[in-house]
């Protein structure tokens, strides 16, 4: 076997390169169309947001040379110390950050404003791939899970405490990559089940079904659990008289409960799933013990968590979020229709986008962003004004051009020799995706206004470094990866 760090420049992956600097290009112009105000046209003056953005790339550029100039081993033997460094550096910056729109996590040096929380993330990254790249590591055994899981929500946590949400819900991508290096997918699939709750939950809440007297969303859920513990006993426990039990007793009972209430005597149903809940946990860890499957008593857990989560999601929507963030969720989920308030942005972009049509208004030529009435039209909403100038065919290539780098990524990731370069590439690969996924839906209405960037696209020095750190740090270990 031979390394190919001979030269850098013959190993490290160009085609990934490429695709940087197209979206680094594309963003640049997409800033100038969306800051541009008629009649100025010097959008490389050092006063104007595209001439700053211009400063920040350069940076960005210089900061990529050096990042790849590095010896690889570097990263890995300063994995752990980046990452103290960053969570020391979240702990004190709410003391010392001032106070923007309600959060504190912008550190000011001068006229230069940064936000540690954008470079957590490469170092959380690298902490996770150095651990997880231990002897002997592997996800079943809990000491291993729960540090590895422990080592994520730590900034997270720090984040919150910014009151800086948006950002600390991205380390939810590095799941993903705890899911390829063998978390269950049980685990995946209780938090698919929770999103499931508390989107049912709160969205149907207080609405009553036909009989007056049960709540639609209690109801759902409570349904839901049971089909969900039968899904589960099917897929880990393989008995399949066990799920025709639950399926043909669990959802009969509920059926006849429901006619029951419609057409005899008017009643609560959520009491009776209640009850049958109860039943199914007592039955559920009766034969845990009988067939000695210890699997029959975690489905138990997850159904006495299930419920748990159901109540503890309505007591966090109504206590612990913040007015204008359960504002956000409502006008998301079609419980309220805010058009000159918390849905204005997302209303605002969603006309400027289908202002655009197929091939766009053209180059400085949008209404909706020249006259502003998309509140941060060049940061979190930028891809409005892709879609309102370049219409779209623009769209769909810089949508294109987004997929080849996860794409790239993923195949990158997929080549490492070691698990300290897979686990990190697959970080990198979760967070442009999270990032991705979450703007264009924020853009398009489809998820909810937590105010992320757009990789590479939005306006702000924070941002583009953090990604630019992020993407070549790992060209650099790829680039040394072992060949045989």
């Amino acid at each position: 076997m031979a390394y190919t760090n001979g030269n850098i420049t013959k190993s490290v992956d160009w085609f990934t390169i490429g695709i940087y600097l197209a979206l680094v290009i594309l963003g640049w112009v997409s800033i100038c169309g969306a800051s541009y105000d008629y009649g100025e046209i010097d959008f490389f003056s050092w006063d104007t947001r595209a001439g700053k953005q211009l400063i920040w790339i350069g940076c960005s550029l210089f900061l990529s040379f050096v990042l790849l100039m590095l010896e690889d081993k570097f990263y890995d033997w300063f994995a752990y110390v980046l990452y103290a460094g960053m969570m020391l550096l979240l702990v004190i910056t709410p003391f010392i950050a001032e106070d923007i729109k309600g959060s504190y996590s912008w550190i000011k040096f001068g006229s230069i404003s940064l936000q540690p929380a954008e470079f957590a993330k490469f170092a959380t990254a690298l902490a996770l791939a150095k651990f997880m790249n231990t002897y002997g590591f592997t996800m079943s055994k809990l000491k291993y899970s729960a540090t590895a899981v422990g080592m994520i929500l730590l900034p997270m946590l720090l984040i919150v405490l910014q009151r800086e949400t948006g950002s600390a819900l991205v380390f939810f991508a590095f799941f993903l990559m705890l899911y390829r290096e063998g978390m269950p997918g049980s685990i995946l699939f209780t938090g698919i089940c929770a999103v499931v709750y508390f989107v049912v939950g709160i969205r149907f809440g207080q609405e009553l079904m036909p009989d007056g007297k049960t709540y639609l969303g209690e109801f759902v859920v409570l349904a839901l659990i049971t089909l969900f513990a039968a899904c589960l006993v099917n897929a880990y426990c393989k008995d399949k008289g066990v799920v025709r039990n639950i399926l043909i007793y669990g959802g009969g009972s509920i059926v006849l409960a429901i006619l029951f209430s419609l057409y005899v005597i008017p009643f609560n149903v959520i009491v009776f799933l209640y009850l049958e809940s109860l039943i199914l946990v007592a039955f559920l860890t009766i034969l845990s013990f009988r067939k000695r499957i210890l699997g029959y008593f975690f489905i138990a857990l997850f159904v006495v968590g299930s419920i748990g989560f159901l109540y503890s999601a309505d007591y966090v929507f109504e206590k612990v979020l913040e007015p204008h963030q359960r504002e956000r969720i409502e006008v998301l989920l079609g419980m309220e229709e805010d058009l000159a308030d918390a849905g204005y942005n997302v209303n605002q972009s969603k006309i400027a986008i289908g202002s655009g049509g197929l091939l766009g208004k053209g180059f400085l030529n949008g209404t909706q962003t020249k006259l502003k009435y998309v509140p941060e039209q060049d940061t979190d909403f930028i891809f409005c004004t892709v879609g309102e100038e370049q219409g779209f065919v623009g769209s769909a290539v810089v949508l294109l051009l987004f997929m080849m780098l996860i794409l790239r990524l993923m195949a990158l990731a997929e080549r490492q020799y070691t698990r300290f370069g897979r686990v990190y590439g697959y970080s990198v690969l979760s967070i442009f995706f999270f990032h991705l996924f979450i703007n264009i839906g924020m853009v398009l209405g489809l998820t909810p206004v937590i105010g992320i960037p757009l990789p590479l696209f939005s306006y702000g020095g924070s941002s583009l470094w953090g990604f630019t750190i992020l993407l070549f740090v790992f060209l650099r270990i790829d680039a040394s990866r072992v060949v045989r």
